[in-house]
């Protein structure tokens, strides 16, 4: 059983860490005829998770693992089992449903796997 939560404080200034050394490496290695490597913001708590990892005894309910938590949560304390002590995230909407195109067949003269 698994589910995610927000990095704390010091898990996410890790990981910038290890993004901005990342990117310095990749400058360092860059050639210096071609323009220099673009990249986009740094990782912010917002779009990071961490995975918290669980055994069969200390799981949370399914829906409480489909959701992302706080950093702070301190599941899977058995004081909250089967829920946990923060307020998850709530899921994302749903997308749109796109209209099916109707499946096309090949002509019968076309042969499978280009022969």
């Amino acid at each position: 059983m698994s589910w995610q939560r927000r990095p704390t404080d010091d898990e996410l200034a890790e990981i910038v860490a290890a993004e901005t050394a990342r990117r310095e490496q990749a400058v360092l290695e860059a050639d210096p005829q071609l323009s220099p490597p673009v990249f986009g913001p740094l990782p912010t708590a917002a779009d990071t998770t961490r995975i918290v990892l669980a055994c069969a005894a200390h799981a949370i309910t399914l829906d409480g693992a489909s959701r992302v938590h706080a950093s702070s949560c301190t599941a899977p304390n058995d004081a909250d089992l089967p829920g946990c002590d923060c307020t998850p995230e709530p899921l994302p909407e749903p997308e749109p449903e796109v209209e099916q195109i109707e499946e096309s067949r090949l002509p019968a003269h076309w042969v499978n796997g280009g022969a």
